[in-house]
Parts: structure tokens; C-alpha cells; sequence
């Protein structure tokens, strides 16, 4: 920044246009009741659905609830299948 008098410098420093806030845990949310509903209906389609978000959650979005969405939709995704393997056998 300048002033007025000679393009003499004033001390302040422009750091630029301001970062955007966070935009929630959107995908987060999203992949972690994909994996709760993958536990009880189509393990595989809706546990790699929830994989997959929680996984551009992370990487991408570097959301906060990231790891625990990754932990929630794994968990699905083999109890689901699990649960189907004991379901069919009985």
C-alpha cells in the first residue's frame, strides 16, 4: 500500500483475497450414512459409494470428518457383506 505523498510506503501489507471458509462436512456425512445403510441393504453398491466420497472427502475437500466417514463406510461395506453371508446360509 502507498499513500498519497510519493508512493512511500505505509507498513501495511495486502495478503491477498481472503480465503473461503470451510464448506462443511458435507461429503463426510454423506459417505457415512452410506456406509450405515450399506450394513443393512446392498453392501457393495452403497460401501463403495460411501468409500469413494470419503476418500474425495479427504483428499480433495480436506474435510474434518473425513477418517471417521472412511472408518464408518469400510465398516459397512464388510459388515454389511458379513451379516448377507450369515442372512443366506441360514
Amino acid at each position: 500500500m502507498t499513500t498519497q505523498y510519493g508512493n512511500q510506503p505505509t507498513g501495511q501489507q495486502s495478503h491477498g483475497a481472503p480465503k473461503p471458509a470451510a464448506t462443511g462436512n458435507v461429503l463426510s456425512i454423506i459417505a457415512m450414512v452410506m456406509g450405515v445403510i450399506a450394513f443393512i441393504f446392498l453392501p457393495i453398491v452403497f460401501g463403495v459409494i460411501g468409500l469413494v466420497l470419503a476418500i474425495i472427502a479427504k483428499t480433495v475437500r480436506h474435510e474434518r470428518l473425513a477418517v471417521v466417514a472412511l472408518v464408518v463406510s469400510a465398516a459397512g461395506l464388510v459388515g454389511g457383506m458379513v451379516l448377507g453371508a450369515i442372512v443366506a446360509a441360514a
